[in-house]
């Protein structure tokens, strides 16, 4: 064990903080399930900006990024910046539909867009599906990093790690409710953040690099700072950039990272005071996301080529760690240990608050999940609200202790990230257009579940499985797409009846909708006029480059390549001059998106 008393007593008081918060907003959480899963749909979108990028700084990140970098170079993280266009599309043309639904969970939605016993079957499986087992794979993830983390600094085994990991974050958890944890996670971001900065900083200044111009022109790093793969050979651009821009963002379905938002982001779209905080509170997390949080984590993965060049470095650093969990991820912990007391002591306080962060909001989510959408909806419909918050606590320690159990089990956190990518592919154009095109019904749905998890079990457990990660993906989004459109075209649509009250409550804009449109104008309804969707995608394309550029402007800056930097800079700043005024043109009446066309 390394850490010293000042270290020990930084990261105990940051958790007796977090736990002081969660006992304080408790008081609130437990008058209903509006509040203690949803904060009393009241939340302001500076708050739920900070709650959802906090949510995404969990501690299997940064190793998942240092596994990336120290294989693929700065280029391979085109595997997840792809998904901004995931992010920008929610922001503008999704955001303002999930908050005005008025739903508890976004798992709701399919009884409000659907109908009979299909659409019942969707609640109530997608719910336990996606509320414990997809739930409680992310979380066995975050806490395989943490039992990596675990090892290299306080020296604890897998077993040990996992018992106060899980005791801490799921009392927490359970007496905070939702606001708890966004009000913690505004402080968890922060103390992660400048934490991660830290911990760059420092190994910058190791004895092997010096500065960060040495970094920059280091044999073993020099090769790896591009940002995007080398355009000349298939084998690099074509899964490293080609497929995740062309394909990957639009059709897979990943939790954070949903086509048309879901999981814990709709959460926050719903849990926002109103549409205009909603949509803010997408565009802020995308922008904090993409552009700002990912640099400190490259540098220490660059910095860690030099210091722990292979795993064999990894292995004589650190003999007393199990074989099992050696592995490129680990080199971003291996870097903390460098650090010295105190600021050893505060970052480690920062990974303790990013996977308290991502854990709570996992444990806060599945359990409404379960009861909202099968134990209220289906068990017990006059469960009084005390009784629900009570479920409400009894199966978020349920759910941590599978997670806990599963994480015991894993090795990397990549292998988790491309099992999700391999199971929702092909999904992710149903989840577009569901709210588009009124065609889309629940045999939809159902059948794109249940090609994809097919399709993906027979390239993990066959002789398939030796084909390329990306060409499996390829195959499989093209299999379920071309299968559950097959499936929408040969069964009955949704009843106009059903249509029309959807419409009426969403307004969703576009084609897809105009013989409903025609239909409930014709019966006496008068209707506000909402942005064209050209409107709505020329704001996400705007958006796109903005953030783009300013992740961009970041990296050449860092890489001291001070022209380009300042030419990016430039753009970055014009289009979001041009980026205000679409926003601006977006028409928000007393903080609710109304009528008007831009």
């Amino acid at each position: 064990m390394i850490l010293e008393t000042l270290d020990w007593g930084i990261i105990l008081g940051f958790m007796a903080v977090t736990l002081a918060i969660g006992v304080y907003t408790g008081r609130n959480a437990g008058k209903s399930s509006d509040d203690f899963f949803l904060s009393g749909r009241a939340m302001p979108w500076w708050l739920l900006g900070f709650s959802m990028v906090a949510t995404t700084f969990s501690t299997d990140t940064p190793n998942l990024v240092a596994n990336i970098t120290r294989l693929n170079g700065v280029a391979g993280n085109w595997s997840w910046w792809a998904f901004l266009l995931t992010g920008m599309l929610t922001s503008f043309l999704f955001a303002h539909l999930w908050r005005r639904s008025g739903v508890s969970t976004d798992i709701e939605f399919y009884e409000m867009r659907y109908e009979g016993k299909p659409a019942s079957f969707l609640r109530v499986f997608r719910a336990i599906y996606v509320g414990v087992i997809f739930n409680v794979m992310i979380m066995a993830s975050v806490t395989l990093s943490a039992i990596k983390f675990g090892a290299v600094l306080f020296g604890l085994n897998p077993l040990d790690t996992v018992l106060i990991a899980s005791v801490v974050t799921v009392i927490f958890s359970a007496i905070g409710g939702l606001r708890g944890i966004l009000f913690s996670d505004f402080i968890l971001f922060i103390v992660a953040m400048c934490g991660a900065i830290v911990a760059a900083y420092v190994a910058i200044g190791h004895p092997d690099i010096g500065s960060l111009s040495n970094l920059m022109q280091h044999p073993n790093v020099s090769g790896k700072l591009n940002f995007f793969p080398d355009m000349t050979d298939p084998a690099s651009f074509v899964p490293l950039l080609l497929i995740p821009l062309a394909v990957q963002w639009w059709s897979v379905w990943y939790p954070g990272s949903e086509p048309g938002g879901g999981g814990y982001i709709a959460q926050r779209m719903l849990a926002a005071k109103d549409e205009k905080n909603a949509v803010g509170a997408i565009v802020f997390f995308n922008a904090v996301h993409f552009a700002l949080r990912p640099w400190p984590w490259i540098v220490v993965a660059l910095a860690s080529l030099v210091v722990f060049p292979d795993l064999d470095s990894l292995r004589h650093t650190f003999p007393h760690i199990d074989e099992s969990v050696i592995g490129h991820d680990m080199a971003y912990p291996a870097m903390l240990t460098f650090l010295p007391t105190g600021w050893l002591g505060f970052v480690a306080a920062s990974l303790v608050a990013a996977y308290m962060s991502t854990i709570s909001t996992s444990l806060n989510l599945g359990s409404a999940y379960l009861v909202n959408d099968v134990y209220q909806r289906f068990i017990k419909p006059e469960a009084s609200q005390k009784e629900l918050v009570l479920i409400g606590r009894i199966t978020t320690v349920a759910i941590m202790i599978l997670a806990g159990i599963f994480a015991l089990l894993l090795s990397n956190a990549l292998q988790v990230f491309k099992l999700l990518l391999s199971i929702g592919a092909g999904t992710g154009l149903l989840f577009i257009l569901r709210w588009y095109w009124h065609r889309i019904n629940a045999w939809s749905e159902i059948s794109a579940m249940v090609i994809s998890f097919v399709v993906s079990m027979i390239f993990e457990f066959s002789s398939l499985t030796t084909l390329p990660d990306w060409l499996k993906l390829t195959l499989a989004v093209t299999i379920t797409t071309f299968g559950w459109v097959i499936v929408t075209l040969l069964t009955p649509p949704t009843s106009h009846k059903k249509l029309d009250k959807f419409y009426l409550k969403i307004r969703p804009s576009g084609p897809g909708w105009r013989t409903t449109r025609s239909r409930v104008i014709a019966a006496g309804h008068d209707l506000p006029q909402d942005d064209k969707l050209s409107t709505l995608f020329i704001c996400m394309f705007i958006g796109c480059i903005v953030i783009y550029g300013m992740l961009f402007t970041i990296g050449s800056l860092i890489k001291g390549s001070m022209v380009e930097g300042t030419i990016l800079c430039a753009i970055t700043l014009i289009t979001s001059y041009i980026g205000y005024r679409c926003w601006k043109h977006l028409n928000f009446q007393n903080g609710v998106r109304s009528g008007g066309n831009a």
